[in-house]
């Protein structure tokens, strides 16, 4: 396993993002061309047993569409095969962890249609469909990714069951994987993105979820989904494309009804949370650095945060891509190269890189360690150099209110719950 701070050719190591049974994913930084980027790494060691790994990088060489992720560069160094690919901020799994919006879900539904879509026209059965393998970039960006277990169809194909069991198709399990598997997987990933459960076999309809799903989407949508899943083979949509057209359907419906209501001068109102939020971010978002989104409630937060201050949820800005060069393979928080401790989380040692510190506007105060006196940034809970707590009692400017378990500053006017300690803000 490769190490924070690691260097393996061009690229440095800013920590691991997945481990799977034949290879490990890293979020690293390409020192020549300045940006940052994932890398596939295969656990095997030497030049065997990559079969499947270049079979993945020729198969995604073929594919070039905004919904699939494309290969930057395979080669081997040293004893690694490795694959680079554009870095997303986290795959539709961990996206599903949240609450989600219906209309943020359609646009990601017609996006994961639209790359498998794509793949299904030039031949390719992706053999694999899961959330894992959905990466999402800025902008809510669906790309489809890990075409390792990916079959090109000519007449006939035959092929292992491949596949993530959870959501694998009869057919496929049984080693005869065909464009409906697919269909029959993404309808499952489907129908977990809006009734938030995964159905279990022998899929009996209506399924886990049933009420919830009815409840957010059009009958036409259920309908969809409810075909896409049926055991036999010959009942579902011929291929992703053919169910992509099935999608556009009430998309293109629900798109006309609302250009009729803009006509009638109908709008949607914006919520009491949203007007909350852009309050806090006009006062706030300067002095905290309030960039980032919650991963639960979608709130403003900071990378700096322990926890949400409007939902109360652990590290909400986790994965979140930092300003700061590197991040602390404990926490994923932003770091210094020059950093020899995480200053959020107490994390171990980093692997020495550099010997000088460089300066940065951000340092505010000194530590307090008299052997250290290195620089601190606002509300550190350690100093990075000497790895003491840091005593001071942050304040935040424009705020004249306290935590009453913690003492650091809180926007009390606004937040829920104290995003240094957890504690439930008090309202008087």
């Amino acid at each position: 396993m490769l190490r924070a701070r690691q260097k393996i050719g061009k690229y440095r190591i800013s920590g691991r993002i997945a481990s799977g049974p034949l290879a490990d994913v890293y979020r690293a930084y390409d020192t020549i061309h300045r940006t940052r980027v994932a890398l596939k790494i295969p656990k095997e060691s030497g030049h065997t047993g990559h079969e499947e790994f270049l079979h993945e990088v020729q198969v995604a060489a073929k594919l070039g569409h905004p919904n699939i992720l494309p290969v930057l560069n395979a080669s081997y160094i040293g004893e690694h095969f490795v694959i680079a690919m554009e870095l997303g901020e986290e795959s539709l799994a961990d996206r599903l962890e949240r609450r989600i919006s219906t209309a943020r879900a359609l646009d990601l539904a017609g996006q994961a249609l639209a790359g498998l879509a794509h793949a299904h026209e030039h031949k390719i059965i992706h053999c694999d469909i899961k959330p894992e393998n959905f990466i999402l970039f800025p902008g809510d960006q669906l790309r489809l990714a890990d075409f390792g277990f990916a079959k090109i169809s000519l007449r006939t194909v035959k092929a292992s069951g491949s596949g993530t069991i959870d959501y694998i198709a009869p057919e496929q399990a049984m080693g005869r994987p065909k464009f409906q598997s697919d269909v029959f997987s993404l309808g499952l990933v489907l129908y977990r993105l809006f009734s938030g459960r995964l159905p279990e076999w022998p899929f009996a309809w209506p399924m886990v979820g049933h009420e919830r799903l009815s409840a957010r989407v059009r009958p036409e949508f259920v309908a969809m989904l409810r075909k896409a899943i049926q055991l036999d083979p010959a009942k579902r949509y011929r291929d992703a494309t053919q169910m992509l057209a099935a999608f556009e359907r009430p998309r293109s419906h629900a798109r006309k009804q609302k250009r009729i209501k803009a006509r009638n001068g109908t709008k949607a109102g914006t919520s009491w949370r949203q007007l909350q939020w852009r309050e806090f971010q006009r006062k706030f978002r300067k002095v905290l650095d309030t960039r980032h989104q919650c991963r639960r409630c979608e709130g403003p937060v900071a990378e700096s945060m322990q926890a949400c201050p409007w939902c109360g949820f652990d590290n909400p800005a986790r994965g979140s891509e930092s300003t700061l060069p590197s991040s602390c393979p404990r926490c994923e928080r932003g770091v210094k190269n020059d950093w020899d401790y995480c200053a959020w989380c107490y994390g171990p040692g980093f692997v020495e890189e550099v010997t000088r510190r460089y300066p940065d506007r951000r340092y505010t105060v000194r530590c307090s360690n008299a052997r250290c006196r290195g620089g601190l940034m606002m509300f550190m809970r350690y100093c990075p150099w000497c790895r003491t707590k840091v005593r001071r009692r942050w304040k935040m400017p424009g705020g004249r209110s306290s935590c009453k378990a913690c003492r650091w500053g809180i926007a009390q006017e606004f937040w829920n719950y104290c995003a240094w300690c957890r504690e439930p803000v008090r309202r008087e």
